[in-house]
């Protein structure tokens, strides 16, 4: 699971446990700068406004604030100086690493950079980012609430159907992928107990379980960006419980729609016109 999506999943897992509905950041005017050009050349554009905005809505009953997103970093550390504020430094799993250790890295140094032969890169990136519009949560105004990404929970608003962009190939060759073959005495997987809600012959083959491998009812659930981070993870096992959990409900109720379907009678037009005259 990625990093920045796994530390936000815990702090509102903590904001919850303790009732909070607020969560203020102490995301600056640099960070949100090196952060908009890092979710660019990670696929997440369609989500900036969300990532770089004064207040993320995304998760609902916590609302993530950013009051601190006009100042820049030396503006801070000026403050911090002069008023003498204790600061505290919590090193990360990036921290001392080569620029060329992740696409955040090499972004912040590439505009750190800019900025000190520059002064006004960041305030310019950052401007830039205040001119976003945030789209709808649950997808299009005024239509059903569409599906949301697992792990950030923004809305998947890319058209899977189009096989012309990146993220149509990717979800084609998702829908492509075969389960692996169980040993002979496998033990019966959790989709099939009467707890979750599995149906007769759900792990020989009839049910979402059965088509697919279970790696790809989870990918197939991500945004583009969270799908090109979790592209290079070798298993499921690093992300949360509720994680999978959630992506298999999904992936049932999915199938039982499908085959639901079946049977649903459909309205002729001149029904329909009756029905409105």
């Amino acid at each position: 699971m990625p990093c920045p999506a796994r530390r936000t999943h815990l702090i509102l897992h903590v904001a919850r446990t303790h009732g909070y509905s607020k969560v203020m950041t102490g995301d600056s005017c640099t960070r949100l700068a090196i952060k908009l050009m890092t979710s660019l050349a990670l696929g997440r554009g369609a989500f900036l406004a969300w990532d770089t905005g004064f207040s993320d809505e995304r998760h609902g009953d916590v609302v993530v604030v950013r009051p601190m997103r006009d100042h820049t970093l030396k503006e801070i550390a000026f403050y911090n100086r002069l008023f003498a504020v204790p600061s505290v430094f919590t090193p990360a799993i990036d921290t001392k690493a080569p620029e060329k250790s992740s696409i955040h890295r090499l972004m912040e140094a590439f505009v750190l950079r800019l900025q000190a032969q520059f002064p006004s890169t960041v305030s310019t990136v950052y401007r830039t980012s205040e001119k976003l519009v945030k789209a709808p949560r649950d997808g299009s105004a005024g239509g059903p609430p569409g599906p949301r990404c697992l792990l950030c929970m923004c809305a998947l608003d890319i058209d899977t159907a189009d096989s012309a962009t990146a993220f149509g190939v990717q979800t084609l060759h998702l829908s492509q992928m075969q389960p692996p073959t169980p040993p002979a005495e496998a033990p019966t997987t959790p989709c099939c107990s009467a707890r979750v809600g599995g149906a007769q012959g759900c792990c020989q083959g009839a049910g979402p379980c059965g088509r697919q491998d279970p790696r790809a009812h989870v990918i197939e659930q991500l945004c583009y960006g969270c799908r090109v981070n979790m592209k290079d993870v070798p298993s499921l096992d690093p992300l949360p419980p509720y994680i999978l959990t959630e992506a298999q409900l999904r992936s049932q109720r999915a199938w039982v729609l499908q085959e639901l379907q079946e049977y649903l009678i459909e309205d002729s037009d001149d029904e329909v016109q009756t029905g409105e005259s």
